[in-house]
C-alpha cells in the first residue's frame, strides 16, 4: 500500500512508526511543512485525491492533526491510542487517516496501532449505512 505520513516533531515514537512503514509499505511525504494544521490538511488532500491509500499523522496528542485533517471533505481521520480502536476506526468508520500522539504512546504501541489500522483494507459491510451517513455530513 501507498501510505502518506507527516509529523510535526521527531522522537523515538515517530522513528518507530517510520521504520515500520518503510519496511512494509510505500511511504510518501506529501508535505514539507511541520506546522500541524498545514501538514494535516496537505496529507488529507493527498489521501482524498487518491495519491495514496491511507494517511498517518503524528503530533503531540494526535488530536489537532485529526481536527485539521477532518476539515478536508472526504477525510475521515481518527485519533487512537490502542490497536483495537485503530482497527475499529477502519472497520466501523472507514477512517482513511490515522492520528497518533507522539508524546503519549510507547513506540511499540504506536506501531501496533498503525499495523492494526492498515490490516483492514475494507470497512465492515454491515456498517455501510452508517459510513454513508458520515460521508453525507
Amino acid at each position: 500500500m501507498k501510505i502518506a505520513f507527516a509529523s510535526d516533531d521527531d522522537n523515538e515514537c515517530v522513528q518507530a512508526v517510520l521504520t515500520y512503514l518503510r519496511s512494509e509499505h510505500e511511504l510518501i511525504s506529501p508535505t514539507g511543512s511541520t506546522i500541524w494544521p498545514a501538514m494535516s490538511q496537505e496529507l488529507a488532500r493527498a489521501v482524498v485525491a487518491g495519491e495514496c491509500d491511507f494517511g498517518v499523522l503524528m503530533c503531540w496528542t494526535g488530536t489537532g492533526t485529526a481536527i485539521a485533517a477532518n476539515k478536508v471533505r472526504g477525510a475521515r481521520a481518527a485519533t487512537v491510542s490502542d490497536a483495537w480502536t485503530a482497527r475499529g476506526a477502519r472497520l466501523w468508520n472507514d477512517a482513511n487517516i490515522l492520528a497518533l500522539s507522539l508524546k503519549r504512546l510507547a513506540p511499540d504501541v504506536a506501531v501496533e496501532c498503525v499495523t492494526a489500522f492498515l490490516s483492514e483494507p475494507e470497512p465492515d459491510p454491515e456498517e455501510a449505512g452508517n459510513i454513508d451517513a458520515i460521508r453525507e455530513l
